[in-house]
């Protein structure tokens, strides 16, 4: 088997984390970004090392920043000879209502969770090329397809959107080989939903709303970006959303 690459924007914790050492198990040179976390990014490629990966490297990275990104594509194509998987990982939550949300909050939500992930993709497509074989995966949500959820209209609209940018880069992207889905997760356990489960009551809540019962783990959606990434298992499938939501959107 030839070396494999695989790069995790916004890899040091949550899901991007569990993507980064699943990626390890399974002999990937792994690489992530973080922005401003760098003692759990460090955390997370030692324990890739142990997993097995043959190479784990660290990069700072402000994913809504078009000059942060391109920087650091340059510094990746330095270390990397290609890359076989672009996950893009990194995203902020927005709460609350229409009339209370203020311009400049719609404007940072967008630049990360959207913005970042066109950077991203648009930067590191020549790694993605140079490769035998290459897939993108990026972490949209169930919010990106249902209004009836807890998050605003800022993260629901950046998560539709990926799931537009993902459906026609699939088009675009076809004719080097290379292909791109999404995953679309409910709840998840992560620092980022973790206030709405803080109590028993409210996790016992979040649980009923999924048909399974259950409040996924990182590793769940993990394991699906593994398997969309991986040609052995879905070398057919581009401009998918694979639904990773207990049930919750059927």
């Amino acid at each position: 088997m030839e070396e494999r690459y695989a790069l995790v924007v916004g890899g040091s914790r949550g899901i991007g984390r569990a993507t980064v050492l699943e990626l390890a198990k399974r002999g990937y040179g792994v690489a992530l970004t973080y922005n401003t976390r760098e003692g759990e990014a460090r955390r997370t490629v030692e324990e890739a090392i142990r997993l097995g990966a043959p190479r784990a490297l660290t990069y700072r990275l402000d994913a809504s920043s078009w000059e942060s990104v391109t920087s650091t594509a340059s510094r990746v194509t330095e270390d990397l000879p290609w890359l076989n998987v672009l996950v893009y990982s990194a995203g902020i939550l927005q709460v609350g209502r229409v009339e209370d949300l203020e311009p400049g909050e719609w404007d940072r939500v967008l630049a990360v969770n959207l913005s970042g992930a066109f950077y991203s993709i648009r930067a590191f497509l020549p790694l993605l090329k140079r490769a035998p074989w290459a897939s993108i995966v990026a972490i949209s949500s169930i919010a990106g397809q249902t209004g009836n959820v807890v998050a605003g209209v800022a993260y629901s609209a950046s998560k539709a959107g990926l799931i537009g940018l993902v459906k026609r880069l699939a088009v675009e992207l076809a004719e080097y080989g290379i292909r791109v889905n999404a995953v679309a997760p409910s709840f998840v356990e992560t620092d980022m939903v973790r206030g709405f489960i803080a109590d028993p009551e409210s996790r016992r809540r979040v649980e009923e709303m999924h048909p399974l019962g259950f409040i996924l783990d990182p590793v769940d959606v993990a394991r699906a970006v593994v398997f969309l990434a991986e040609p052995e298992w879905s070398r057919g499938v581009t401009g998918h959303v694979l639904q990773v939501n207990g049930g919750r959107l059927t």
